[in-house]
């Protein structure tokens, strides 16, 4: 009976030992380890942010819970895991150079130097100090303090929400990321050779030259190319981003070459092709790609080597954890306060300065893991376990701390609004600025000097909303003594005379002549144009060019669909390229029967002031009303907002315009619901677009994307030239 019976145990063995053994091969394979990994990227980070939490410590967290002391669905010495993180590493450390504004380094160089040697200086030697207190190796302590000398603008977003960028302080401390982080890499690279041994000071030599020729070639060498290569190229994007990222291997790759590590490579490589990008629709999907999918699988696997019992004694032996972040934040500010004396700066700039400076997480990272790998042929590592949990708690902390202390003391910094100059008219109400800026005295002279005619380019495509479109521009045109240009795009084909263009060609003239008889209407020249491209969002910008064009006025059009997420939609595309004001509307009415405006005013920015201009323009057309809203947040002191209500009511004064202008102030802590409410009296609300670096669509705040899918009338987005 037993024996009849054996062969169908053994099966049975054979399935249970099957079934064990599948999933443990079915994990080993690339594919399905890189689709957990976007299954975590894609799940994680939006839970944490919705819980007020930064998204990568949920993808840290992911790591943890995916890797060998959770789910064990992840390995972190995969060739998969390996790949995906060295590339996530040098593209973070690729974009904090690409993020670091040169031309506001070149604006304060020297205070900027000075305080980037500042809170560089007196964390290196915070850092020195307590490695030796743990009696770890004096090239280790160098590392650690290397580790905190540099910093993460984290808090970025903040001051230019709150328009303080102008400030000095703020602008002083942007400029020293580039000290730091250089610095702090730099340092890197010599820890790391020292550390593998028999190194000698003709060793140390000949790697300090070898590395100095080396930023020379990448910094001057790919800067000069890439702007050729973007000159022959035109607007040929997808060339344009394989440059970059070759750009960015090459460069990865050079600096092994020659003995450091790749990261310095990648930094630099960012540096070099700062000036190259600007503000182009490449860097945006350059840092795109690199913020969805590379950078985020860097955190992944920072959690996949956290050791959780290793992580827990290192905290429940406090001590070296909790001197690290101590000597970082004592340093950080000990650099800000000295920076206050030798600069004569107020308490709030130097609390500003020392906040923004706080966050360790790009370079500080990036690096710590590359000393954690980096082992000699001892087999000791560079820094131990203890000092990378210490560096995560540090990164945690500094991470959350640092923007919740740059929101507070922001606040207060005080910022001198472009003012000085008067204008009533939209044929230098933007470009003015720019001039104006430097010169205020000039302002009268420039309302004096001739300016070509003022021409509205309106893009048409749809016969419903063209003729509120039409009525916009002629009452600004009209108001000008300007002329509109009606713009038909037909895309092109492969053949001139391929029927579907012929077809599309005679739509094209259709709706142009509709366009003619509304303008005609509000006596306004017009000048109709059919243009054939390949692209519609070029085509506009291209046209606007040639004609020179003092405004673009467009329909809203559907941002939210897959296509603009994934490529980026027209109003976007022409946001980013035009060289004039783009109006973006959504006309519930006809134009002339506006009577009240309301424009949201949070700072005393330039691309602020000009929205003010724009709505008491385009109020003076109808003889309307405009109302400037300031929303304060009820910690704001009362003598900062009468300051503020005081400049404001300065500039909305300082036009020759006879316009209604009223300043309305209102406590709240829900911006866009304050908003939101108010509009309920108004027949259009003007915004200014504020664009984030985001994967496509109209990249505007989290405040105006909310006021706009609920208000109830109707609205116009004014976006500056790049």
């Amino acid at each position: 009976m037993f024996a009849l019976l054996k062969p169908a145990y053994l099966k049975s063995e054979l399935i249970i030992m099957f079934l064990l053994e599948v999933p443990v091969n079915f994990l080993a394979e690339p594919i399905i380890s890189f689709t957990i990994l976007l299954t975590a990227i894609f799940i994680v980070p939006p839970l944490f942010e919705k819980l007020k939490l930064p998204g990568l410590v949920g993808l840290l967290l992911a790591g943890v819970i995916l890797g060998p002391n959770g789910l064990n669905f992840l390995n972190s010495k995969s060739e998969t895991i390996k790949l995906l993180s060295d590339m996530g590493k040098v593209y973070l450390m690729f974009v904090a150079g690409l993020e670091i504004d040169i031309e506001q380094f070149r604006q304060t160089k020297n205070r900027s130097m000075g305080f980037g040697f500042l809170t560089f200086l007196m964390p290196l030697i915070a850092g020195i100090i307590t490695g030796r207190l743990f009696n770890l190796s004096w090239n280790s302590s160098v590392l650690i303090g290397s580790l905190l000398a540099s910093h993460t603008l984290l808090a970025y977003p903040i001051v230019s929400r709150l328009g303080v960028i102008g400030n000095e302080a703020v602008t002083v401390t942007i400029g020293a990321t580039i000290f730091t982080d250089t610095g702090a890499l730099l340092l890197l690279a010599i820890c790391v050779g020292i550390h593998g041994g028999d190194f000698t000071i003709f060793k140390l030599v000949t790697l300090l030259g070898g590395l100095a020729i080396y930023s020379v070639v990448i910094l001057f060498g790919f800067n000069k190319v890439g702007k050729e290569f973007f000159r022959r190229t035109g607007d040929e994007e997808s060339n344009q981003f394989l440059f970059i990222l070759l750009a960015l291997f090459l460069a990865s790759v050079g600096a092994e070459l020659i003995g450091i590590e790749k990261i310095v490579g990648a930094f630099l490589a960012g540096l070099a092709v700062n000036g190259v990008l600007g503000n182009s629709p490449v860097k945006e999907k350059v840092e795109f790609v690199g913020s969805v999918l590379f950078i985020p699988c860097f955190f992944v696997d920072m959690g996949l080597l956290i050791d959780i019992p290793a992580f827990i004694k290192t905290l429940s032996s406090i001590g070296l954890t909790a001197v690290i972040v101590v000597a970082l934040i004592s340093s950080k500010f000990v650099a800000a306060f000295l920076a206050k004396i030798f600069y004569r700066y107020s308490n709030s700039e130097m609390l500003t300065m020392w906040s923004l400076s706080l966050p360790q997480v790009a370079a500080t990272l990036a690096a710590a893991l590359v000393a954690y790998q980096t082992v000699n042929p001892a087999g000791e590592r560079l820094i131990g376990e203890d000092v990378l949990n210490s560096i995560i708690v540090l990164m945690l902390v500094t991470a959350i701390i640092g923007p919740v202390i740059t929101a507070k003391v922001a606040r207060t910094l005080q910022v001198v609004p472009d003012t000085g100059w008067k204008t009533d008219s939209l044929s230098v109400w933007w470009e003015s600025y720019e001039q104006v800026i430097e010169a205020p005295e000039n302002g009268e002279n420039l309302l004096q000097q001739d300016y070509p005619p003022f021409i509205v380019v309106v893009p048409i495509y749809n016969p419903v909303t063209q003729r509120y479109l039409l009525e916009m521009a002629a009452l600004l045109a009209r108001h000008e003594s300007g002329q509109i240009m009606p713009l038909a795009i037909t895309q092109a084909h492969v053949n001139m005379d391929d029927p579907l263009l012929v077809t599309a060609l005679e739509k094209s003239k259709e709706r142009l002549r509709l366009a003619l008889e509304i303008s005609q209407e509000f006596d306004v020249e017009v000048s109709p144009k059919i243009r054939i491209d390949d692209d519609v969002a070029l085509g506009i910008s291209h046209a606007s060019r040639e004609q020179n064009a003092s405004l673009v006025v467009m329909g809203w059009g559907d941002t939210r669909n897959l296509r603009a997420r994934l490529f980026g939609s027209v109003i976007d595309k022409v946001f980013w390229s035009s060289q004039c004001p783009v109006a973006v509307t959504r006309l519930l009415r006809s134009p002339t029967e506006i009577k009240r405006i309301l424009v949201p005013v949070g700072d005393l920015m330039r691309v602020t002031i000009g929205t003010i201009r724009f709505a008491q323009i385009l109020a003076d057309v109808n003889q309307a009303e405009v109302v400037l809203l300031h929303v304060k947040d009820r910690l704001t002191p009362a003598r900062q907002v009468t300051n503020f209500t005081s400049k404001l009511s300065d500039i909305a004064n300082q036009s020759r315009l006879q316009v209604n202008t009223n300043i309305l102030t209102i406590v709240g802590d829900d911006i866009a619901k304050v908003i939101i409410e108010q509009a309920q009296g108004f027949d259009l609300v003007v915004l200014r677009s504020v664009r984030y670096r985001t994967a496509g669509g109209l990249a505007v705040s989290e405040v105006t994307t909310q006021v706009i899918n609920n208000l109830k009338c109707s609205i116009v987005m004014l976006g500056q030239p790049q």
